[in-house]
C-alpha cells in the first residue's frame, strides 16, 4: 500500500501544470556528451571478444560466476557511474543488464531488433504500435507509442535512428538514439495531442539504448545499456519522488531485456529469423 500511495502521489504531483517541466539546452548538450563517451567505451569493447559485454569485465562480480548466474536464468542488472545523475534540472540515467538464451545465435538477434514493424509483437504491453519508416545509408528511422501504466497511462510517440549488425562471427550490436519523443496528452479520446517536445511533463526527454550481443557455448549471451533524460525533481518532493524516478529507467530495462530473451527462446520466433 505505500508502494502505491507514493506513487500516486508522484504522478499526480507531476501531471499537475505547476510542477511541467522545461528541457534546457545545457541539460540536452550534457545528456549528448556523456551518451558520445559511452559509444566511444562501446566501440572500444567490442575490439574483442574478451570484453565485448561490458558486464563480464565490470570487476563487480567475478566472470565465471556471474556467466554460471545468467545461464542458470538469472537477470543481471547494475547501476552505471551511480545510476542517476543530475543535468541542470533534469536527470541522467544509466542501467546496464545482460541474459543468457539458451540455444540463442547472434543472427537471430539481429533480425529480432530489425523487425521494426512488429516490435509490439515482443515488446507488449510497453510498446503499442512500431513502423519502419526510412532506410538510408545503414540508419534506420523507427517511429514507436510507448505505453507505461504507473497509476496513470503514460503515452509517448517516439522516433529514432537505429544502426545495427554484425561485428564479427557470432557477435553483433545495435544502437538506437532518440531523436524525437512527444507525451501524448489525453492519449485515446478525441483530445489526443502530442505535447510539444521537452516543454511537458518530462517523463521521458531522451533515451538511447545500446545492444551487445556474442555467442558461446551453448546459446547467446545479450547485454542492454539504456541512458535516459528526465525532469529533476519538482521542489519538496524528493523524498516522495526520488525513490520512483530512479526505479522507472531501471524496471523498464528489466522488461525490455526479460522480454527480449522469452522472444529468442521462442521456437516460432526462432524459426522465422532463420
Amino acid at each position: 500500500m505505500v508502494v502505491t500511495i507514493r506513487t500516486a502521489a508522484v504522478i499526480l504531483a507531476l501531471a499537475v501544470p505547476s510542477f511541467s517541466a522545461r528541457l534546457s539546452a545545457p541539460a540536452s548538450r550534457d545528456f549528448e556528451t556523456y551518451a558520445a563517451s559511452v559509444e566511444k567505451r562501446l566501440a572500444q569493447q567490442h575490439a574483442s571478444p574478451a570484453t565485448y559485454l561490458a558486464s563480464l569485465n565490470s570487476g563487480a562480480t567475478s566472470t565465471a560466476e556471474l556467466e554460471r548466474q545468467l545461464r542458470a536464468g538469472e537477470l543481471h542488472m547494475e547501476p552505471v557511474n551511480g545510476g542517476t545523475r543530475s543535468a541542470d534540472g533534469a536527470l541522467v540515467h544509466h542501467w546496464r543488464g545482460a541474459a543468457f538464451v539458451p540455444g540463442g545465435r547472434a543472427a537471430e538477434m539481429l533480425a529480432l531488433l530489425r523487425d521494426y514493424n512488429r516490435l509490439s509483437t515482443y515488446y507488449s504491453p510497453e510498446v503499442q504500435s512500431s513502423r519502419l519508416i526510412a532506410e538510408r545509408g545503414g540508419a534506420s528511422t523507427v517511429v514507436m507509442r510507448f505505453k507505461k501504466l504507473v497509476v496513470v497511462p503514460i503515452v509517448l510517440d517516439t522516433e529514432y535512428e537505429v544502426r545495427n549488425g554484425l561485428s564479427r562471427d557470432g557477435a553483433g550490436y545495435s544502437v538506437s538514439r532518440s531523436t524525437h519523443i512527444w507525451e501524448v496528452a489525453n492519449p485515446g479520446s478525441a483530445k489526443e495531442r502530442r505535447m510539444t517536445e521537452g516543454d511537458d511533463d518530462g517523463f521521458l526527454w531522451r533515451l538511447n539504448t545500446y545492444w551487445s550481443f556474442i555467442e558461446v557455448p551453448g546459446g547467446l549471451l545479450i547485454e542492454c545499456e539504456a541512458i535516459s533524460l528526465t525532469r529533476d525533481v519538482p521542489a519538496g518532493l524528493g523524498w516522495l519522488v526520488t525513490p520512483v524516478i530512479q526505479d522507472m529507467p531501471r524496471d523498464s530495462l528489466k522488461f525490455t531485456l526479460t522480454a527480449t530473451r522469452n522472444a529468442l527462446g521462442t521456437t516460432g520466433v526462432k524459426e522465422a529469423h532463420r
